[in-house]
């Protein structure tokens, strides 16, 4: 592969990532996951304030992790690909395995004390 291509490839794939290091996008992806909403409805149902969410969607939308449809006044957000949320998975199911790992490490120093 071309260096410069690979380069391109990592930097979009470095930017898909920082859509997801942010614990309040992972809760509007997650909430996305379960339906289309609005601003105001995923604000109230995230519970965090609508500037915020506002704010997170931007980002996401830059990402192209989330799409904007119109529906007369309101536009409803959704998630643009649900692998979306089996990556979000696959990395929680890897932080269980790191605080597992972790918490024996953890038994195992009280043992030895």
């Amino acid at each position: 592969m071309d260096n410069n291509l690979r380069a391109e490839i990592d930097r979009l794939h470095a930017q898909i990532c920082s859509g997801l290091a942010d614990p309040n996008r992972i809760l509007i992806l997650y909430t996305l996951a379960e339906n289309a909403y609005n601003v105001s409805d995923l604000a109230l149902k995230v519970e965090l304030p609508q500037s915020t969410v506002s704010r997170h969607l931007k980002v996401l939308r830059d990402r192209d992790m989330v799409t904007a449809q119109r529906d007369g006044q309101s536009v409803f957000y959704s998630l643009s690909d649900d692998r979306i949320i089996q990556a979000l998975n696959l990395l929680r199911a890897m932080l269980a395995s790191s605080l597992e790992n972790q918490a024996a490490l953890a038994r195992s120093v009280q043992i030895a004390s």
